[in-house]
């Protein structure tokens, strides 16, 4: 089993698609998927019933969506933050990311974005400080908000469900190890974009969100988890994994052997070029 980092020059941790290594304590950013936003029903013109709010949203994104629903000018949900009163950990300093609990949220006449923002602070604090969670973090060595923090790159970084629990065993075993994370997903948080191409520019950047050059965790959640990756966050799948590399959808191949990872992502590289589409 190897338990060293290979040189830098030699190491590139992405999210999914590419090398992904994880290290001591930074974190990963979830990507933006495209999702029905409001339900309605039946006519057009009605007004919306209902706001999903989908796992791995960011807060920007829930800001945008729910100035949409309200049919409010673009940043008033954000601005609305000052009066909303939210019942957030004292680690988020007032941030809300992670805490925006993803869910189907009803819309009555007199919704207004403190009123829902305040809806999903309350879901995700009954979700997160319940007995089995709150136990969990302690059990793990660590509070609520780092589980959740952690449960944010879960939620960016697993490709399937089934692979949550890896992903968070690659986390605690490279903290464990003193690793940096150089996850792709936190540069994307930090450029407040989606992308699965990272420059050696972008891993450059200056953010306590470059997990390329941080150690640890991002100070906040990176994307607004679900139940299933903070469960994962706090019951990592026992193993010895330090790394994992998607090759192609349906292979996540995860591997403590730095050598083997790198014919793995090969590989990955391979399968790339050949779906590549013709210019």
């Amino acid at each position: 089993m190897q338990t060293n980092t290979p040189p830098r020059s030699t190491i590139r941790l992405t999210r999914r698609g590419r090398l992904a290594l994880i290290a001591t304590g930074a974190v990963v950013a979830g990507t933006a998927v495209a999702v029905p936003l409001l339900t309605l029903d039946g006519d057009e013109d009605a007004r919306p019933t209902t706001l999903v709010v989908p796992e791995g949203w960011r807060t920007s994104q829930v800001y945008a969506a729910v100035d949409k629903v309200l049919a409010l000018p673009p940043g008033t949900t954000r601005k609305s933050l000052a009066k909303a009163a939210l019942k957030l950990p004292d680690d988020a300093e007032g941030n809300p990311e992670g805490y925006l609990f993803p869910a189907t949220y009803p819309l009555d006449e007199k919704a207004t974005p403190q009123k829902l923002l305040s809806s999903m602070v309350d879901t995700a604090d009954r979700r997160f400080n319940g007995a089995p969670i709150a136990a969990g973090a302690q059990r793990n060595a660590m509070n609520v908000y780092q589980a959740v923090t952690i449960a944010s790159i879960v939620q960016a970084e697993a490709a399937t469900k089934a692979d949550m629990g890896k992903v968070a065993r690659v986390i605690f075993n490279r903290l464990e190890r003193g690793m940096p994370l150089q996850m792709d997903s936190t540069i994307n948080y930090a450029l407040n974009r989606s992308s699965r191409a990272t420059t050696e520019n972008d891993t450059r950047i200056d953010s306590p969100y470059n997990s390329y050059q941080r150690m640890g965790l991002p100070p906040t959640p990176i994307a607004n988890p679900g139940e299933d990756a903070v469960r994962a966050a706090i019951n990592p799948t026992p193993g010895d994994w330090l790394y994992f590399v998607t090759v192609k959808p349906g292979d996540t191949r995860f591997t403590a052997d730095y050598a083997e990872h790198q014919r793995n992502v090969a590989e990955f590289k391979a399968h790339r070029k050949s779906t590549r589409p013709a210019r």
